[in-house]
Parts: C-alpha cells; structure tokens; sequence
C-alpha cells in the first residue's frame, strides 16, 4: 500500500446495488426506472470519506444487458445509460447479456455471470497492483470469497459499502471489514434521474 495516497477502485453490483436502494429509499411500488445512481459520484463520494487521503483510480460497475430483440426498448435505455456514465474515464461498465426463460416474458430475465465477473477483477487487479484499495459495494454475500481473498493480501486493502439500513457483507460474527453505510441524504445526492427512455 502506498505511503501517500491509496489508490482507490469501487466495484459496483449494479443490480444489488439498485434494487437495495429502491427497498430502503423508495415507496413501494415506484417506478422500476427509479433508483438509479451515478457511478461516479458514488466513487467520489466513498473515496472522499475515507480516513486515509484517497485518489480514486475508477468505479467498475457491473450490470446485465436486456436482448436488443426481446426488450429493445430496454436495451436502448441500458445503451444510453452506459455512454452516459462512461463519458467519465473513471467509470468502466462490464455488461453481460441477460438469461431469458423460456417461459419468458411470463418469468422475468435474469443476470448470470456477474458475480464471478466481479470476483475475477477484484483479485485480479488486487494481485496486479494497480489499486492500492478495492471497495466493494453490494449486499451480497456470494462475493465474499473475493472479500476473503483480498483480506489475505498484504498489497491491496478491501472495505465494502452498502445502503443503511441493507444487509453488508462481512466475516461471520464480526464487524469486519469495514463498511461505508450510506444514507438517504446520500442517496439523493448520487441519485441519477435522468430518462434514458427519451432520444436525444
């Protein structure tokens, strides 16, 4: 780890991460579009509160992409919402297409992939040295192996984050390792509104 500056990487279970915030911030019954975030000022807002200075390298979010051919409407909005973000050179999206029942749309689509997409890169960029800081922000504890795994590292430091009030992700019996609990203020300060159904 750096004598100076921790290098900081936020890894975003985006669906974990939205379908959370939905739960604890929004009436129920609202909008599926709503509870939307900005991955960047997530990132800048974890990095900032950290107690040692803190760069942040970049935010990874990782998400499903709906079937241009089953929900185009969907995947158009998913499209836009990721150029969007990614006009910031610190936000990187990792998509995998979604799976489709074959009952489908009677069962809903699903994600398949994205955890091992997320524990891969967490270790990999912890062994990389390319990050002197991975936090991970999700509920779910299927990542935890990756957590265990850089918890083991003497290079790469790990912390997570969730929303108040939502399940964290940490050792058995302990308060470990540490957690960025985010409110509602900040909910609404990182909230991304915009209608990505609208052209532009």
């Amino acid at each position: 780890m750096s004598d100076t500056v921790d290098r900081v990487v936020v890894f975003m279970d985006y669906q974990n991460v939205h379908g959370w915030a939905r739960r604890q911030f929004l009436p129920f019954g609202a909008d599926p579009s709503e509870g939307h975030v900005f991955p960047l000022k997530i990132g800048e807002l974890l990095a900032g509160r950290r107690r040692r200075e803190s760069e942040l390298m970049e935010v990874r979010v990782y998400r499903g992409r709906p079937n241009p051919e089953r929900q185009p409407g969907a995947a158009a909005a998913n499209d836009r919402q990721t150029a969007m973000w990614e006009r910031s050179d610190q936000v990187t999206v990792i998509r995998r297409n979604l799976q489709y029942p074959s009952d489908y749309p009677a069962s809903r689509a699903s994600e398949k992939g994205i955890d091992v997409a997320i524990a891969v890169d967490m270790i990999r960029l912890g062994m990389s040295g390319y990050m002197d800081t991975a936090i991970l922000f999700s509920s779910d504890n299927d990542l935890m192996p990756a957590v265990e795994v850089l918890w083991t590292m003497p290079q790469c430091h790990v912390e997570v984050a969730s929303w108040s009030g939502a399940h964290r992700v940490r050792f058995p019996g302990t308060q470990q390792p540490w957690c960025h609990h985010l409110n509602e203020s900040d909910f609404q300060a990182v909230r991304d509104t915009y209608d990505y159904s609208i052209h532009e």
